[in-house]
């Protein structure tokens, strides 16, 4: 097992910085982000500075923990330790001669990059926090509508609107969780959110356009393809559900319980250590759930997460 640090270097304008591998090597002539092999004993944060200093020639000087990715190649496996790089002092230059270059987010899918870099590109895109909503009150609506703007607009850009109890088609309640769910869909459209649903698959296709779902490990279990849909993610609680989760391409998962909850204090907890043991292993990124709450997230990262999900401490932000 080869281990790297792997710097995604943001410019000023959200640009990220790209490095061509040589030619005549594994993986030759593909773009990726730069970093390069820890040295025996080395610490995380001084192998990430001392390759981005020997590769391109800056002093970094803010970084946090992105994503760890273990991957198998044919010929060779490889540990990434993926972080994000926000400051940094010099000027960004080809200390080693190879090609370089600053890519909008939105274009790194263009590019030709390592099948190991793919899950770091989702995690580029996604934020450290993810608010599942609690279950609506299909009587008063507007209460739960007005408190989820509230919440977008303190900033929080990725959303699961979760809806677990059974509705019937055809009724009144039905038609007031449709008229809910497309208000939603329109408050995170104005904020620039992300809108995950996690409701029953019959009122899936009655918001309309399905920008993104949100997976119970149930239905995650069933699957035999990639749903439809812009950004999809799953619940987890196991090695086995992760996988699952990598095998059908899906963008992240929601790993817990980490902690005990409120609702589920007797509940078997996986730990921070048994949450970074799984975190390891798994080829997207992951949020911790279970007892989160904003002091945690600092911790999270550190274990491997892209964030923390939670209901309570996330949805009480926008009170």
């Amino acid at each position: 097992m080869i281990r790297v640090a792997v710097g995604v270097v943001r410019g000023p304008d959200g640009r990220v910085l790209l490095a061509q591998r040589p030619p005549g090597g594994h993986l030759a002539g593909l773009w990726e982000f730069p970093g390069g092999k820890f040295e025996p004993g080395e610490r995380r944060i001084d192998a990430l500075e001392r390759e981005l200093r020997e590769e391109v020639g800056i002093a970094v000087t803010r970084a946090a923990p992105l994503i760890r990715i273990i991957y198998h190649y044919p010929e060779r496996s490889v540990d990434l330790d993926v972080w994000e790089v926000t400051e940094w002092k010099g000027d960004v230059r080809s200390a080693e001669g190879q090609p370089i270059a600053w890519v909008r987010v939105d274009e790194l899918e263009q590019r030709p990059m390592p099948p190991a870099d793919r899950p770091i590109i989702r995690a580029i895109t996604l934020p450290a926090q993810y608010l599942v909503t609690p279950e609506p009150d299909l009587e008063m609506p507007q209460r739960y509508l007005d408190q989820l703007e509230r919440c977008l607009g303190r900033g929080l850009r990725l959303v699961q609107v979760r809806v677990k109890a059974p509705v019937d088609v055809g009724t009144p309640e039905a038609r007031r969780l449709v008229q809910l769910l497309r208000d939603a869909s329109a408050l995170a459209r104005q904020a620039g959110a992300e809108l995950l649903l996690n409701v029953p698959p019959a009122f899936e296709e009655a918001v309309g356009t399905v920008g993104g779902l949100h997976l119970s490990a149930s239905r995650l279990a069933s699957l035999h393809q990639r749903p439809r849909a812009a950004l999809v993610g799953a619940s987890c609680h196991n090695a086995t559900e992760l996988e699952y989760a990598v095998r059908h391409g899906l963008d992240f998962a929601v790993l817990g319980a980490v902690k005990p909850t409120a609702t589920h204090p007797g509940a078997d907890v996986l730990g921070w250590e048994g949450f970074e043991a799984l975190v390891s292993r798994a080829q997207l990124p992951v949020f911790a759930l279970g007892g989160m709450g904003l002091q945690d997230l600092e911790e999270a990262r550190a274990r491997g997460a892209q964030g923390i999900a939670a209901i309570r401490s996330l949805w009480s932000i926008g009170a």
